[in-house]
């Protein structure tokens, strides 16, 4: 018993030192059951063919993880005899599998890798030949049937085949016996081992570099072979291009987190040098404002020790004054006293008693008077000073006032924004860049001054809590200049940058009278509400679609520059037309609305042209004339009015089409109406020169005359019934300029010219009358000239 105690511990210490553990065995081919079949611990079921490779696979993982070149011989051996038997082709069907799973490509690459030698690739991929030779020249063919049998224990015990657990003990015990009897042999086997290992150590290496598939658990690239059969069976894999990709993805989200991490930190970094030169900034402005504090303590002391020295040296002197009165005093008594002694002395020595008696007697008196006399032998003032104590309570309140809030640093005012302003309003907002403490804004503003204000503006300020105000009452489309400063206890700050803002501009007036429409257009003009001018306009178009419930459609027309704009429209609609004025600041309030009807053609007449003997009427379109004067009379005339003829121009008409018109006339007055252009002669007739085309109408004793004259000539052309309603129609694309007798639907004469501009419309009466101009009317059907 202790024998193969020992054996079995020999035979495990020689696994140690192989660095290998007992590996499974295959089965002896006597050991085949019945149909040629092995069966193994595995969950593989499939084809004769399928379980015959895998003795082979088997034998080549146990090659490459253990490394005992002794069982692996015998074994395969076995397993070529078997397959012979059994008639497999071995070699054929892994070729086949090789071609199924791409592996042949991989075989030659590995030749290429080995440098051209097909040995080294038959030892990672061998064939029924190459293992049958390799087990038939093994230096351990001689002991094949012992080792096949300790190999079948082994691989009875780690397994648990059927029908051998009864041999386990018997086979363990030969293993033991044979293991023991051969050390030689171990050792050997140990050599072979490590020679084994290290060329399947090189083998996987190049394996995995030249791996198909990618294994997820373990993270590298691998052969789909092993996938198979290998040790990466069960795990998860996926294709290596798919790998390459999904790694690509990963690798670029990476890339942008880093890229957002770079510019998280740019970002930072420069907000840091931001704070580091707002640091420099508060540091300049905390000394500047301790020395500037200081320096007004040490002022205050400095005026304080001056006060106390002065007051200091005016007792001093006080004192020494009194000091010396009282020496000057105590001299002069001593002096009289000294006087008073020398005398009396001088008395004693007196022989002469008369003599002496009578300056004795009078020596008596002076001295009786002077000893009255009280003498003053008290100090008249004291060594020492008064006790002076220096008032700290306003240096106490200067230190007290140095703050560590600095005084703000300069706001700045934003730049005007849209819609910030009204005509008579600015919105003023502005911003302050640091961690400054603010109590409160002051805002000051005045007007810039233009041609129309030319002297110096006063200037208004405000007080606020916010970073921006609303100032009123300002004038429109006027600019202003704004500045702030911000203020805290510690002071106020410099004053930001003057900006200019701009009020809005005034609403337009649009000129009723001026505005001239057809069936498709319309001519708008307007007159700014400012003296400065403005950016543009924009007009602004209601449609009245129904007039009753008012529902509009709008439309605008913007970036007009002049005060008048030709706008395209639909024919027979009702519109109202709005206009406003723009600039920096903003737009104007809507003007005030016009009516545009186009269902005709709308023009107005201009008075400026007009003959001094006529009038115009209240309603704009009748004209007039009751005097019978010399029409050349000296009545006061424009520069641009008729002279001769007591005529009127209509403002032009712009628009190209059909343009219609009635005029309404009396039997018994004599008139000319009819077309001209811009530059007719003030000074002539109508019709008289070749600007002008007109109809006359003349009162004759015997008939009523009409004439149509163009450059003074006219066409012979009678009218039996004299029409009160004349119907104009000017066709600026066929050249045509008609006249119809409107009651009956009458033509009376075409002009056939070429107008090269547009023509106005043109009136004038020769004896006083009346005469009635009618404008948006549609032109009639029965007036179509063919």
């Amino acid at each position: 018993m202790s024998s193969r105690s020992g054996s079995r511990r020999e035979y495990e210490t020689s696994d140690q030192l192989t660095g290998r553990s007992a590996a499974p065995a295959v089965p002896e081919s006597s050991e085949i059951e019945a149909g040629g079949l092995i069966f193994y611990h595995m969950d593989l079921y499939g084809s004769k063919e399928r379980f015959d490779i895998f003795p082979e696979e088997l034998s080549a993982q146990g090659e490459r993880s253990l490394g005992d070149t002794r069982r692996e011989s015998a074994l395969s051996s076995e397993k070529i005899q078997h397959s012979q038997e059994a008639g497999y082709d071995l070699e054929k069907e892994v070729a086949e599998l090789a071609k199924m799973y791409g592996l042949d490509e991989d075989r030659e690459k590995e030749l290429e890798l080995l440098g051209g030698h097909p040995e080294m690739a038959k030892s990672r991929w061998p064939s029924a030949h190459t293992e049958k030779a390799r087990s038939q020249g093994s230096v351990y063919n001689a002991s094949k049937s012992s080792s096949s049998v300790k190999d079948q224990s082994l691989s009875t015990k780690q397994w648990g085949l059927p029908g051998e657990a009864s041999q386990d003990e018997d086979e363990s015990k030969a293993r033991a016996e044979d293991d023991a009897e051969s050390p030689i042999r171990s050792g050997e086997g140990l050599s072979s081992s490590g020679i084994s290992d290290e060329w399947n150590s090189q083998a996987v290496s190049e394996e995995e570099e030249s791996g198909d598939v990618f294994c997820s658990t373990c993270k590298i690239p691998i052969r789909a072979f092993d996938k198979l059969f290998g040790e990466h069976k069960d795990h998860e894999v996926i294709k290596l291009p798919n790998a390459m990709e999904s790694e690509k993805e990963e690798i670029h989200k990476n890339m942008c987190k880093l890229e957002e991490q770079i510019a998280q930190m740019e970002n930072f970094a420069s907000h840091l040098e931001e704070i580091f030169i707002t640091v420099e900034e508060n540091f300049g402005r905390q000394e500047e404002n301790f020395e500037v504090h200081y320096n007004d303590a040490v002022q205050v002391l400095a005026q304080k020790y001056e006060e106390q020295l002065e007051a200091l040296g005016e007792e001093k002197r006080q004192k020494l004054e009194a000091l010396y009165g009282q020496l000057v005093s105590c001299g002069e008594h001593l002096d009289t006293c000294k006087e008073l002694t020398d005398t009396t002395q001088e008395l004693y020595l007196e022989n002469n008693k008369a003599n002496f008696m009578k300056a004795a007697i009078t020596m008596v008196d002076r001295l009786e008077e002077f000893l009255k006399k009280e003498v003053d032998l008290e100090l008249s003032t004291v060594p020492d000073f008064e006790e002076r104590v220096i008032d700290f309570s306003e240096v106490e309140q200067l230190m007290n006032s140095i703050n560590i809030i600095p005084a703000p640093c300069a706001p700045v005012i934003n730049p005007q924004a849209p819609s910030a302003a009204t005509g008579t309003s600015l919105r003023v907002c502005w911003s302050l860049f640091s961690d400054d403490t603010v109590e409160c804004y002051q805002l000051c503003y005045k007007m810039v001054n233009n041609e129309r204000c030319s002297d110096e503006q006063p200037e208004h300020t405000l007080k606020v809590k916010e970073t921006y105000c609303t100032i009123t009452n300002l004038l429109p489309n006027t600019q202003y200049e704004f500045w702030v400063s911000a203020l805290n206890a510690s002071g106020i700050s410099p004053p930001s940058e003057r900006t200019v803002y701009v009020t809005a501009p005034s609403p337009p007036t649009i000129k009723s009278n001026k505005i001239r429409s057809c069936e498709n257009a319309a001519l708008v003009c307007w007159e700014s509400g400012d003296i400065n001018p403005v950016d543009s306009y924009t007009v602004e178009l209601s449609k009245l679609a129904d007039e009753e419930n008012g529902d509009t459609i709008t439309e605008s027309i913007v970036g007009i520059p002049n005060c008048e704009v030709l706008i395209h429209l639909q024919p027979t609609q009702s519109y109202h037309i709005y206009v406003r004025a723009l600039n920096v600041g903003g737009s104007s309030e809507r003007s005030d609305p016009v009516l545009i009807h186009t269902t005709g053609t709308y023009f107005c007449l201009n008075e400026d042209t007009a003959h001094p003997l006529l009038a115009i009427l209240d309603d704009g379109f009748t004209i007039a004339c009751d005097e019978l004067e010399n029409p050349e009379c000296d009545l006061p005339i424009y520069d641009n009015s008729f002279t001769r003829c007591i005529g009127i121009l209509g403002s032009l008409i712009p628009f190209p089409g059909k343009h219609y018109w009635e005029v309404e006339v009396e039997e018994d007055t004599e008139y000319r109406i009819g077309v001209a252009f811009e530059n007719t002669p003030r000074h002539g007739y109508l019709g008289a020169n070749n600007s002008s085309w007109c109809m006359r109408h003349i009162i004759t004793p015997s008939r009523h005359k009409y004439e149509f004259l163009h450059s003074g000539m006219t066409p012979d052309i009678r009218i039996t019934l004299p029409p009160k309603r004349i119907g104009i129609l000017l066709d600026y694309e066929n050249c045509r300029l008609s006249f119809f007798n409107a009651d009956i639907a009458q033509h009376l004469y075409t002009f056939n010219t070429d107008f090269h501009h547009y023509v106005h419309p043109c009136f004038a009466l020769e004896t006083p009358g009346i005469l009635r101009i009618r404008t948006g009317i549609a032109v009639p059907p029965r007036t179509a000239l063919p």
